[in-house]
């Protein structure tokens, strides 16, 4: 049992080894430029997240976001390569957009250059139709061609070969050698029912963004439910929570970092997504994401926003810390 703030959290999840861990893992999207800063600049930040205790680091997707866009396989790519051990996650790539066959050789190589490390999260996108269109997706098809995308690299990357035949995809005798030596958790986004319905389905996990608590609980319950409805021997346990925060030594001053940087991205107000966006200092954002856990989420990708990327990290290393003990006044 932990103790944070008013919440009681009972924590416990499976590592890969079959270790029971108790905490959570905690992980952060590095500053959004953090690539174009250059090798050197990238490297020592990366060493500092690892350094501070963060077990991983994040990356997005987007081919076009209003006009910009960083595809997120080769983000991970480079990540893995500036750092020797840190596990890149995936939150999330776009992958009706791409063809599944293409998708699980990329994924394959990340494996065969970074065994171990990559975790793939998945998803459909939504904040921009044009995005979809532009690449000759009709928007109104995502959810079908996600289907289809996922069951087939899901298949390739466990097995390295895939036969499917179906609306959007036709494919014979499909191979990829090498075969990653681990299947790559592939974890699916979407706050939509049929998303965490995929992800009981297909996905080794749910990843959640924009929920509350509770309905995050309904939505781990309603993965497993589907799992169980179609008789999965593995179902879904590696569920996750992306949640962006703002660090600074006054809940004012915190807000100050986190508003104007979402405003920015998504083009709408802060007031907007307020209610799910915990600022202030590192228990400001520890009490508010404890419940979470209670809910099931085994693993954070925080997007942190503050005055500086030090205060980022600290911040960030400290909710993992706070996570992680048994109490704390």
């Amino acid at each position: 049992m932990v103790i944070i703030g008013r919440w009681a959290v009972d924590r416990g999840h499976v590592t890969e080894g079959g270790a029971v861990d108790s905490a959570p893992r905690v992980g952060m999207f590095p500053p959004f430029d953090l690539l174009d800063r250059g090798p050197a600049a990238a490297s020592t930040y990366l060493t500092s997240l690892a350094d501070a205790g963060l077990d991983h680091v994040c990356c997005g997707d987007h081919v076009s976001f209003a006009g910009t866009g960083f595809d997120g396989l080769v983000q991970a790519t480079a990540l893995t390569m500036l750092h020797p051990a840190l596990p890149v996650h995936v939150g999330i790539y776009l992958l009706p957009l791409r063809h599944p066959v293409l998708v699980a050789r990329q994924v394959a190589d990340v494996e065969r250059l970074a065994p171990g490390r990559l975790v793939f999260g998945v998803g459909v996108g939504g904040e921009d139709r044009r995005e979809v269109a532009m690449c000759g997706v009709d928007p109104a098809s995502r959810g079908r061609r996600m289907n289809e995308c996922l069951a087939i690299v899901r298949e390739l990357v466990a097995t390295g070969s895939s036969d499917f035949h179906g609306e959007f995809f036709d494919i014979q005798q499909a191979t990829i050698a090498p075969r990653p030596a681990r299947p790559t958790p592939i974890i699916v986004g979407g706050r939509s029912d049929a998303a965490i319905r995929r992800a009981g389905r297909l996905g080794d996990g749910w990843l959640g963004i924009w929920n509350s608590p509770r309905r995050y609980a309904e939505a781990i319950d309603m993965a497993a439910a589907e799992a169980a409805a179609i008789g999965r021997a593995d179902p879904p346990t590696r569920h996750a929570m992306q949640v962006w925060c703002g660090f600074a030594d006054s809940k004012p001053s915190a807000r100050d970092c986190l508003a104007p940087a979402m405003q920015r991205f998504y083009g709408l107000p802060f007031e907007r997504f307020e209610r799910y966006c915990p600022y202030g200092t590192a228990e400001d954002v520890a009490e508010f994401i404890a419940p979470y856990v209670e809910a099931g989420c085994t693993e954070f990708n925080l997007i942190p926003q503050a005055p500086d990327d030090e205060t980022a990290v600290a911040g960030t290393a400290t909710v993992r810390a706070l996570l992680a003990k048994n109490s704390y006044a």
